[in-house]
C-alpha cells in the first residue's frame, strides 16, 4: 500500500478503536491511538499473514505485550478481514468474542492471549525460539508499552533474546511517554530506552511512530539484520488523532461518553476528508 493508503487505513482503525471503546463504556482508547500507525503497518504491509487461514503453520506471529489496548488490534483485525467491523461495539460485552484483553482461544487472529504487563515479550521470545529450534521461517513481533518496561520481566526475556541471536524477533516500544499515572519519565523512568536495549544485544532503530516512511524503513531494516533481535522504539502521540485526547494520561483507561464520542468521530472524519483530497 502507498503511504497515503496506509494512513487512510490507519484513520478508519482509530475510528474503530473509539467506537469499540464507546460503545463498551471502558476500555483504554489512549495507547489503542497511538499505536494505530504501527498496527496499521504490520497487518496490512510487513506481517505474512491469511485473514481467511488465521492458524496457517507459517504465518508471522504477533503478540500484543500491552494487552489493554485491544482496541487497536480488534480494529485492525477487523479491518484487515478477520471478523466483521460492526462487532467492535461488542467490546467488553458479556458472551462477546472481544474482551477487554486478547483472548487466542476466542478471538480470530489473536496468537497470544495477555494483558498481565511483562509477560508478553517472554511469550514471542519463546515463539521466536521454537522457530529457529524448528526451522521456521516465520517473524515475531510483539508490542509493548513504555510504561510496561518497567517490569523487570521484560528485561529477564530481553537478556535471553539478546544471548539467544533471535534475529527472528521484533520488539516494538510505544513511546508515548504516559502511563496511568501520568509521566513515564516520572513514574519511574526507562529512559534511556535505547541503551538498555543495546546493553541486552539488541539492534536498535529509533522512529517517528505516525510517520510511515519511517515506520517501513525501520521494519525493512529489522529484516536485515542478523544474529540480534530488533527493538524499534516507536516515539508516539497518546491519544493520536482525537484532538482532546492527545497527549493526556487521563484518557489511559477512560471511555468518552457521548459527546466526546462525537467530537473524537468528526475529528477523524475530518482528517479522513482531508486524507481523500490528497
Amino acid at each position: 500500500m502507498e503511504v497515503l493508503e496506509l494512513k487512510k487505513q490507519a484513520n478508519e482503525i482509530r475510528k474503530g478503536i473509539v467506537t469499540a471503546v464507546h460503545s463498551a463504556k471502558s476500555g483504554h482508547p489512549g495507547g489503542s491511538l497511538s499505536a494505530a500507525d504501527l498496527m496499521t503497518y504490520l497487518y496490512f504491509e510487513e506481517m505474512n499473514i491469511n485473514p481467511e487461514n488465521p492458524k496457517m503453520d507459517n504465518r508471522d506471529r504477533f503478540v500484543l505485550s500491552k494487552g489493554h489496548v485491544a482496541p487497536a488490534l480488534y480494529s485492525t483485525l477487523a479491518h484487515r478481514g478477520y471478523f466483521p467491523v460492526e462487532d467492535l461495539t461488542t467490546l467488553r460485552k458479556v458472551g462477546s468474542y472481544l474482551q477487554g484483553h486478547p483472548d487466542m482461544k476466542g478471538t480470530p487472529g489473536v496468537d497470544m492471549s495477555s494483558g498481565s504487563l511483562g509477560q508478553g515479550i517472554s511469550v514471542a521470545v519463546g515463539m521466536a525460539l521454537s522457530a529457529k529450534l524448528s526451522g521456521d521461517d516465520y517473524r515475531v513481533y510483539t508490542l509493548l508499552g513504555d510504561g510496561e518496561i518497567q517490569e523487570g520481566q521484560v528485561w529477564e526475556a530481553a537478556m535471553f533474546a539478546g544471548f539467544r541471536k533471535l534475529d527472528n524477533l521484533v520488539v516494538i516500544v510505544d513511546n508515548n511517554n504516559l502511563q496511568i499515572d501520568g509521566q513515564v519519565d516520572e513514574v519511574c523512568s526507562p529512559y534511556p530506552i535505547d541503551e538498555k536495549f543495546k546493553a541486552f544485544n539488541f539492534h536498535v532503530i529509533n522512529i517517528d511512530a505516525h510517520d510511515f516512511e519511517e515506520i517501513k524503513s525501520a521494519f525493512d531494516e529489522a529484516r536485515n539484520v542478523k544474529d540480534q533481535p530488533t527493538v524499534i522504539i516507536a516515539k508516539s502521540i497518546k491519544g493520536k488523532g482525537v484532538s482532546f485526547m492527545e497527549n493526556q494520561a487521563k484518557w489511559h483507561g477512560s471511555a468518552p461518553n457521548d459527546e466526546q464520542y462525537k467530537q473524537a468521530m468528526e475529528d477523524l472524519e475530518k482528517e479522513g476528508a482531508a486524507l481523500c483530497q490528497k
